[in-house]
């Protein structure tokens, strides 16, 4: 006990290490170099001891403390040799030895060499090394703790039991209590792992969500860079070919205008030269030679005249129209480019379902065209075939976006759209855009929307956004039209559904 005493003692208040080269302030208190240099370094001009707290005006001197240094040395181990982790036997003063066990009754930790010579009754329990004895022990009795009460849920001892505050409630014994409240901590484990399972479950399904949410931007980044690229290089083309039939324009005009300058500047030379003519006979005194001179009749100037009232052909002007449609017509086809790219989505492949094709809807050997005949043919009976006119996809769609291309060129009345599987007779919710006669109509079981709609244009888009409840149709003119927008929640696997209405055929596009 004396040992653990003094190695107390000799411990620095700052690192709670033996000192090494201790020092003492003014005030009596001691310290390692290093650690009082480093704590007054933090205090820049107000210096203080961190234990007393006392002030000093200027930097503290500091004095070796020889003795104390002589003292602690003995408690330091061996030069070259580790310092061992853990506790340290109490009674091994000259070197820290590791201790193996603890005494409760003696609260001294002990090395194998001690642990020989303990006393060996049973009032001295052994326990793993621990630097926390006192809590081994009654805080009021100060015997060892050797019952648990379940009632107040501490630890007592004998005379808390027999005297203390604890008389007559139903107590346990460590070990009991110990192994009770372990199963209980088991099965709270066990609900623990579970919930921390099915964390792990939602954190490696996120990280999946999110890995392929990170492919799926790659993607449509690669897909909109490629497009970007593409655009820009067509632009340019339809600026070197637009700026080459302006060039070509103002070429042609140019040489017309400079072949009409080229004639009128021969004319203005030969008339300043019978104009010099005339103004030397006019500077003439011989009146015989003036009135005799065969260039100089009376219809001399008829023919300049003709010459100078002759109307040249119109030189005309750059044809700013011919321009426009040029541009209007190369930026279409651009335009017409980029519809292709209108979901930035690869167009689902569909195929019609045989098996769920009315008996009177003829399918073609590729499985993607439905026309109509008048005579049922020989099918087998299926639950899930429509009983007339009708056809549906071979695939279902129950999440994602999904686009597929329809062409109705060949249909005068059609119907089509996205719609749940027929069952056992019962016909089920659908989706679908349909031309009836001159109307366009967008039907939802009994809602019917009228739609303004260009018939000369027989292609379209169906577009699928499955967990946004979403439906839209689109016309493939110049540029693409936006029909209408079905919203709704959608609760089985849709199916593309194709109606036919005459022999032509309605045919699904990929």
């Amino acid at each position: 006990m004396a040992s653990a005493d003094l190695r107390d003692e000799l411990k620095c208040s700052i690192c709670l290490n033996i000192y090494t080269d201790p020092v003492t302030l003014r005030c009596g208190h001691n310290f390692c170099l290093k650690c009082i240099d480093r704590v007054l370094d933090s205090q820049w001009n107000s210096y203080s001891c961190p234990d007393c707290r006392q002030m000093f005006n200027h930097r503290p001197t500091f004095y070796r403390n020889v003795t104390l240094k002589s003292i602690a040395n003995h408690f330091q181990p061996p030069p070259g040799q580790k310092k061992k982790a853990g506790v340290i036997c109490t009674y091994c003063l000259h070197c820290p030895v590791p201790a193996v066990k603890s005494c409760v009754l003696c609260e001294a930790s002990l090395c194998e060499r001690h642990l020989k010579v303990h006393n060996k009754s049973s009032e001295h329990v052994l326990i793993k090394p621990t630097t926390s004895l006192q809590n081994r022990k009654c805080s009021n009795h100060k015997k060892i703790l050797e019952y648990f009460c379940p009632k107040d849920e501490v630890c007592i001892c004998v005379y808390c039991r027999v005297d203390g505050d604890h008389n007559g409630h139903q107590v346990q014994s460590l070990d009991e209590a110990s192994e009770e409240k372990k199963k209980k901590l088991t099965k709270v484990l066990e609900t623990l792992t579970s919930k921390k399972k099915k964390a792990e479950t939602k954190i490696q399904n996120l990280q999946e969500r999110l890995k392929k949410e990170k492919g799926k931007a790659a993607k449509i980044k690669g897909k909109v860079n490629a497009l970007i690229k593409d655009l820009r290089k067509q632009l340019e083309d339809v600026e070197r070919r637009v700026l080459s039939e302006i060039s070509g324009q103002e070429k042609q005009v140019s040489v017309f205008i400079l072949d009409q300058i080229q004639q009128l500047e021969i004319k203005k030379n030969h008339l300043s030269k019978k104009m010099g003519k005339i103004e030397e006979l006019c500077k003439m005194t011989d009146h015989i030679t003036v009135l005799q001179d065969p260039k100089c009749q009376n219809n001399w100037g008829q023919e300049d005249d003709d010459l100078c009232d002759q109307k040249f052909e119109d030189t005309g002007d750059l044809d700013e129209d011919l321009i426009k449609k040029t541009i209007h017509q190369q930026v279409s086809d651009v335009t017409s480019h980029v519809n292709s790219w209108l979901f930035l989505l690869d167009p689902v492949d569909l195929s019609l379902d045989v098996n769920m094709a009315a008996n009177n809807i003829c399918i073609s050997e590729d499985l993607k065209t439905a026309s109509l005949i008048y005579e049922d043919q020989d099918g087998a009976d299926c639950p899930e075939r429509f009983p007339e006119n009708k056809v549906l996809s071979t695939q279902s769609f129950s999440s994602g976006q999904h686009y597929w291309e329809v062409d109705t060129s060949k249909q005068e009345n059609w119907r089509f759209g996205a719609t749940y599987p027929y069952r056992n007779g019962v016909y089920r919710a659908s989706w679908t855009l349909r031309r009836n006669n001159y109307q366009c109509l967008a039907v939802h079981e009994s809602n019917v929307v009228c739609l303004s709609c260009n018939f000369c244009c027989q292609k379209f888009w169906v577009y699928l956004d499955y967990e946004a409840g979403q439906l839209s149709f689109y016309q493939l003119g110049d540029p693409v039209r936006h029909l209408h927008t079905f919203t709704a929640t959608f609760t089985e696997p849709l199916y593309a559904v194709f109606w036919s209405d005459s022999a032509d055929w309605i045919k699904s596009k990929s």
